[in-house]
């Protein structure tokens, strides 16, 4: 069981690190309706200020799709949930992948989506999505499909379930390890993590931010979690951060 995560912490030596989807922003019917409003890009430009540096968002989106939604900030980013990554400084890091085993996923999984209309596939190359958000008649049909493929390849890919959506991620793919690895640089070492994040996909790395005495906040109702503590929505998960920007400010 969480606890609410109390108001008042040592914020400024925090290492900050957030989900997008379902923790900065609602949850869309269609991963290209979601856009940064302005209220959070004001924020993230207030936090990256203030703790120096030590933000980063970690998402399942692909590293690409989060540069563009944050565009201009100059935020660490961590797309395919850690397997790809840009620092605030503009130097990239990716992990090495298999392209005959991805190749081969993202034609099968788009002809499936082709085939199934109202279902979204994205091909993250690290990760292979399917939405059924809008279709939920064709849930039983990605599930046999998504489990066949992972049957497959299960050597390099693990299967995962998020919300109304299935996804086979490589085995670089893991917010845990994304975040221990930015712990172990600057700005971010020697700082106490933070982590909010609203999905099954979070809970790689709440045990990290456990293991370094940090704050693991879980966004939204969860029987099971590793988190210790929890944000009731994405408005509850900004007004939060805004008032730690307000005790900053001098």
């Amino acid at each position: 069981m969480q606890t609410p995560l109390p108001s008042a912490l040592a914020f400024s030596s925090i290492a900050l690190f957030l989900d997008f989807d379902g923790t900065l922003v609602p949850i869309a019917s269609h991963p290209d309706a979601v856009m940064l409003p302005l209220r959070q890009r004001r924020l993230l430009s207030v936090l990256q200020t203030q703790l120096e540096g030590a933000v980063a968002i970690i998402s399942g989106r692909s590293l690409a799709d989060l540069e563009r939604l944050t565009a201009p900030l100059p935020l660490t980013l961590a797309g395919c949930h850690g397997a790809q990554r840009r620092d605030s400084d503009g130097t990239r890091h990716a992990a090495q992948i298999e392209p005959e085993a991805a190749a081969d996923l993202g034609t099968i999984l788009a002809e499936f989506s082709q085939q199934h209309p109202g279902t979204v596939f994205e091909d993250k190359t690290y990760a292979f999505a399917l939405h059924y958000r809008q279709a939920p008649q064709h849930e039983r049909g990605c599930r046999d499909t998504m489990t066949r493929l992972w049957q497959a390849y299960r050597d390099t890919y693990q299967l995962t379930e998020g919300k109304c959506l299935l996804e086979l991620r490589h085995h670089a793919c893991h917010k845990g390890r994304a975040v221990q690895q930015l712990l172990d640089t600057p700005p971010f070492g020697q700082r106490t993590p933070l982590f909010i994040g609203d999905d099954s996909t979070d809970e790689d790395a709440f045990p990290v931010v456990n293991a370094h005495g940090g704050f693991s906040v879980r966004v939204g109702e969860a029987a099971q979690s590793h988190a210790t503590y929890r944000l009731d929505s994405v408005e509850e998960v900004l007004s939060w951060l805004e008032r730690q920007t307000r005790s900053m400010s001098p």
